[in-house]
């Protein structure tokens, strides 16, 4: 069974890149090519030498019982939610880890794929620092790629993020795709899936040129599924009421608790100032953070990003940001709200990076638009990439 299931998402992973090769130069697709194999090798030696949670998603989904897995999927969001998820693959049909941990290196590239082409559709040219392309160098960043292969809510998240973001540039027609980023996010982590609500009814809201009525009917809209979603939100992350005193306390508690972990990626930012807290959980580790091999990766990666946001000063962000199209403002929102969210709670380098990979895209995005509009005289955007909602 494992070998056939093998050769299915080899066939699967054809049909993908010969749809999407039509729609690609011959360049961006040799490139799309080059990330499905760079992908893969992440896959691989995930499964090889590191021995995380994700084998016991795995494994635990292997021997639920059918009233359990019922239970799972329709009761619980979170971890309970992927054993149930892994339930059929894992206990039904018996397939290894090595087989569930390359089902979701392949939903991971498909993500990947769609924050790849999205960058295409939305930005005409390739940004450079003088002569050296950004594009696509910064998608072979290790860290897009290390924690969006492996069994787990983390892949599955970076997924529907990546859907909802291609799903943003046209929504009349891709509002079902949208729908369903956003309920796949739900299920997996509550929280996020609230990220992407409030994100999206700021974009519309401060978006200039959004006609009014859309403004008022839209975020009425999102304001109806943010309430409808804050409680189950509320109860999955443990919170009492929704007060700005409530999350300050549920925050110093998590922070405490994770930076007092006994192992060798634990902070204590407990203490930290407000924004030393961001800059941790926007750009560490760092050279002095190092301690192992990956460690020493992502503080090499880290550098490059914080090296590209030093030198992005010498143009304004504000007016750069202002002017990038729709669903960039979406990614600037999205990433402002998460890492005020997350850098507030999390002690532990290792979750950080973990959590910081929902939204290295937006990240990337926001590095791609800066330096093409701060280089390049203003254009319009190809029909369609640029409008609002």
């Amino acid at each position: 069974m494992d070998i056939l299931f093998l050769v299915l998402l080899a066939v699967a992973s054809y049909i993908y890149l010969y749809k999407v090769q039509k729609s690609l130069s011959k360049t961006n697709f040799t490139n799309l090519v080059y990330l499905y194999f760079y992908h893969l090798l992440f896959g691989l030696y995930y499964y090889f030498f590191v021995f995380g949670d994700s084998i016991g998603f795995w494994n635990q989904s292997s021997i639920l019982s059918f009233e359990t897995f019922l239970y799972c999927l329709t009761e619980q969001k979170g971890t309970l939610f992927i054993y149930a998820l892994n339930y059929i693959p894992a206990n039904v049909l018996g397939l290894s880890y090595f087989t569930g941990t390359m089902i979701y290196t392949f939903i991971g590239f498909l993500g990947v794929s769609y924050f790849y082409r999205l960058s295409i559709l939305l930005i005409p040219e390739n940004p450079k620092i003088n002569t050296f392309s950004l594009f696509p160098f910064l998608f072979f960043l290790p860290n897009l790629h290390f924690w969006s292969c492996a069994v787990g809510k983390d892949t599955l998240l970076f997924f529907a993020i990546g859907i909802a973001s291609l799903a943003l540039t046209d929504l009349k027609k891709k509002w079902i795709f949208f729908l369903f980023a956003l309920f796949l996010s739900y299920l997996v982590r509550p929280h996020i899936t609230l990220f992407i609500l409030v994100a999206l009814a700021m974009s519309i809201l401060f978006g200039q040129s959004t006609a009014l009525y859309k403004k008022v009917f839209l975020s009425g809209i999102m304001v109806g599924l943010l309430l409808y979603i804050l409680p189950n939100v509320m109860e999955f992350a443990r919170l009492e009421e929704a007060t700005l005193d409530s999350f300050n306390s549920f925050a110093e508690t998590k922070a405490s608790k994770l930076g007092s972990v006994n192992n060798s990626t634990a902070i204590d930012i407990s203490s930290y100032p407000f924004v030393f807290k961001v800059f941790t959980f926007l750009f560490r580790p760092l050279p002095f953070d190092i301690n192992s091999i990956p460690t020493l990766l992502a503080a090499l990666e880290n550098l490059l990003l914080v090296f590209l946001f030093v030198i992005g000063f010498k143009f304004a962000y504000f007016k750069s940001i202002k002017s990038a199209p729709f669903v960039i403002r979406f990614m600037v929102y999205f990433l402002i709200i998460g890492t005020v969210a997350f850098s507030q709670t999390l002690g532990n380098l290792g979750i950080m990076l973990r959590m910081r990979n929902m939204f290295l895209p937006a990240i990337l995005f926001i590095f791609y638009w800066h330096f093409y509009y701060s280089t390049i005289p203003y254009r319009s955007l190809n029909k369609g990439s640029h409008k609002n909602i």
